[in-house]
């Protein structure tokens, strides 16, 4: 396989090539000037991915899937690499555990030669592949989101040398998370029922890490672990859960657990009892108002921690609604809860400006602006 990238098809000059890579700022601009007008031609060059193309994270692994695809269609529309085409191979990683993610990269090394892998995520330790890689020699890029890449390759700069992950460390959400609270409540957005903090993880590295980051820094910001419950995932039954996050009613509820689907079904669970609880959710689904429930769903996105923060305020479990309807019958005028005057305020006709606002921008900004309120 070495033979089939000895030799590209034009070998740009030395003085095109930094010209080009002074002057180009963009990825695309900067690989068409190396390739120097050479077309993508020739022995392919080989690349791999080990992703969950199959069982719980299928959604994501499809996705990844598509991404090298599409990256490999681009890269060689501009000349390929060296004038020679990319072209992928792909192996699934199914439920991601360290021997299934170690047997699929094996593969792509020895029955495909691949010169890379390029991976998205898969749990487990990450280690495992890492070994793999660094006794092939060949370049290792991914998505894992762990703590553990930097130390391992902290460990032996020479042997993983060509180890690269993507995006930050999953441990700073942790303390992300937090410092995100305290600058909700200093701008005055968020107000904290009480110190208590139930956080919620699952039995994988990732939500682990995460979920004792924030167990680790909670007290710098005042906040108690009230609740410190790991579940089995996946999971679509979260009752026994949610009967303990109620009989004890956290300010702030913290999923480091990451499977939306799982995230979807918690929310649908909490919605119909909801504690006053701010809703933090680790790469979870973002929560939006419902037509059909008479509760409010409040909702506040993190765009630098990629997840979604829900404030759940409720009256009581019967329809509000409902009981106006029926007071209105017999000419009395409903009192309201506590818990409906602090979530909706006096009730007042919109005015004009409101009426006009309404009808000309779209549903999706308003509810956007209402949230950061």
């Amino acid at each position: 396989m070495t033979n089939l990238i000895s030799k590209p098809n034009i070998i740009p000059s030395r003085r095109n090539f930094l010209k080009g890579a002074a002057a180009l700022g963009g990825s695309a601009a900067m690989l068409a000037a190396i390739n120097d007008g050479a077309r993508a031609s020739g022995d392919p060059i080989p690349v791999g991915q080990a992703a969950p193309l199959t069982d719980f994270a299928a959604a994501d692994g499809v996705e990844f899937k598509n991404g090298l695809t599409l990256a490999c269609e681009e890269i060689n529309a501009l000349g390929g690499i060296l004038g020679r085409p990319l072209e992928p191979y792909f192996e699934d990683t199914k439920q991601m555990g360290d021997a299934t993610n170690v047997q699929a990269v094996q593969r792509l090394i020895d029955r495909h030669a691949v010169h890379a892998v390029i991976n998205g995520y898969n749990i487990g330790s990450g280690a495992a592949i890492q070994d793999v890689i660094a006794d092939s020699g060949i370049v290792y890029i991914h998505y894992d989101t762990t703590i553990g890449h930097n130390n391992l390759v902290k460990s032996d700069t020479e042997r993983y040398f060509g180890s690269f992950q993507g995006d930050p460390a999953e441990y700073w959400y942790g303390p992300g998370f937090l410092k995100f609270l305290q600058q909700l409540e200093e701008a005055g957005s968020y107000k904290r029922a009480n110190n208590k903090m139930a956080v919620i993880l699952s039995a994988g590295v990732y939500a682990a890490n995460i979920a004792n980051a924030v167990k680790e820094k909670a007290g710098e910001y005042g906040w108690e672990i009230s609740l410190f419950e790991t579940v089995n995932v996946p999971i679509s039954e979260w009752g026994p859960t949610l009967a303990k996050i109620r009989q004890d009613p956290p300010a702030v509820i913290c999923v480091t657990h990451f499977l939306p689907a799982d995230l979807a079904q918690f929310m649908v669970q909490f919605a119909p009892n909801p504690t006053n609880s701010l809703v933090y959710m680790q790469y979870g689904p973002r929560s939006r108002r419902s037509a059909r429930s008479p509760r409010k769903l409040r909702a506040v996105s993190s765009t630098p921690l990629s997840s979604a923060l829900c404030r759940m305020r409720s009256a009581r479990p019967s329809s509000s609604a409902t009981r106006r309807s029926s007071a209105r019958t017999r000419g009395i005028t409903p009192a309201r809860s506590p818990m409906m005057a602090a979530t909706s305020g006096p009730r007042r006709q919109p005015s004009r400006a409101a009426r006009a606002n309404r009808a000309t921008t779209p549903r999706t900004a308003r509810w956007r602006s209402a949230c950061a309120t």
